[in-house]
């Protein structure tokens, strides 16, 4: 069992890698497609807006088709419409058929991340060791490549489209390989058995996943993902109105936060080995609530990119911690509680800039800011106050 565990947990990383890279390819294309399609902002907006409808409609629906079919099978089915759909991106050109593309883009990406995040989860109970962190830093440094592999190719003399069909043809291939070492649904029963005491012919309540524990978790998710996705959103805007940075010049705050959080995720099993998960929690919450209130404060620009650098330090290792926990509870399979930990926490993310806007347009960006920071302590809070179901 340990030669397999040690199979299967090379073959989850390369998945993780795989879903980093599929999803950050797009974001190169973007600008091709708006001009392609001769869309507006706000049309692009509402174009952007169903990729993420996409992912939050099929989480949920992946965790039913996991849990009876096993995550293996959901994984290699979902990454490969995922990778055949890239090509497509850049070469349609009805905004209509775009539309319905990114929309199937989005719930291949959703329905991977949710199973490749059920079988890690099965993994590390497997292994009895953290890999979470890890596999969280894999999909970021897979996002940090895959934004960038597009244009390398290209660079190098590729058209964008044989530039996407090699990337796409990258992925199936990683996808195919690395399949056949992947734990199975007959092994993922066992396991669920195992770890969250449910007998392995017991079918599963259609409520079960109403448990305070999951919804408690999807919470802490939602919240911590809002912070993520607002650096995406909004870092920029607040380094260029807040801070006078150069416009060519915003996006270094992103990318400070970004390389920041890849690396401690990459550090971060060893981390959560040595202290324990409440501590990672709580410790993170405070650090990168710290990090967002050294931004806001601070007149300098290097001040507030160390205050991004504290957000994405802090801020790491505190999913992969929920994640792990989601896959531990009991009487609840991995296959059920990951899928609504990981739609709220999606739901944070995709929702979470929007709401932010709302505060920022009736106070200030600095106040939304503000309301980033003030979540993170009650994560803390809530997190060090939680007692265990």
């Amino acid at each position: 069992m340990l030669a397999k565990t040690l199979k299967a947990r090379n073959a989850t990383k390369a998945i993780f890698l795989v879903c980093g890279l599929g999803i950050s390819s797009w974001a190169p294309m973007v600008p091709y497609a708006k001009d392609r399609l001769g869309l507006n902002n706000a049309d692009l907006g509402l174009l952007l807006l169903l990729l993420g409808a996409g992912a939050i409609a099929m989480m949920p629906v992946s965790g039913v088709l996991a849990h009876r079919y096993g995550t293996r099978i959901v994984i290699r089915y979902a990454a490969i419409i995922m990778a055949l759909i890239i090509p497509l991106l850049i070469i349609i050109n009805s905004p209509i058929w775009m539309g319905l593309a990114i929309f199937i883009f989005g719930g291949a990406v959703g329905t991977v991340d949710v199973a490749m995040n059920a079988q890690g989860v099965q993994v590390q109970n497997s292994s009895k060791k953290p890999i979470m962190s890890s596999l969280h830093g894999l999909f970021s440094v897979g996002g940090l490549f895959g934004s960038l592999g597009l244009g390398f190719l290209m660079k190098l003399g590729l058209s964008p489209i044989t530039a996407a069909i090699s990337i796409s043809v990258m992925l199936i291939a990683i996808v195919l390989w690395n399949y056949q070492y992947l734990f199975d649904v007959h092994t993922e029963k066992e396991l669920i058995k195992e770890f969250a005491n449910e007998p392995v012919t017991k079918k599963i309540n259609g409520v079960s996943w109403l448990k305070g524990s999951v919804i408690f978790l999807g919470l802490m998710c939602f919240s911590v993902f809002l912070s993520e996705g607002a650096m995406l959103d909004w870092s920029a805007i607040f380094l260029t109105e807040n801070k006078g940075i150069n416009p060519e010049l915003a996006g270094v705050g992103y990318a400070a936060f970004s390389i920041a959080m890849a690396t401690m995720r990459l550090l971060g099993d060893k981390i959560v080995s040595h202290l324990s998960g409440k501590t990672v929690v709580i410790g993170g919450s405070i650090i990168a609530a710290s990090g967002i209130f050294l931004a806001i404060l601070t007149p300098w620009l290097l001040t507030s990119l160390i205050g991004f650098i504290l957000l994405g330090i802090g801020a790491a290792n505190i999913v992969p911690v929920f994640f792990s926990e989601g896959g531990r509870l009991k009487n609840i399979p991995a296959t059920i509680s990951i899928p609504v930990i990981s739609t709220m926490g999606y739901a944070g993310q995709l929702a979470g800039p929007a709401l932010l806007g709302f505060i920022a347009y009736h106070f200030s960006l600095n106040g939304a800011f503000a309301f980033i920071g003030g979540l993170l302590v009650m994560v803390a809070i809530a997190y060090g106050l939680r007692r265990n179901d």
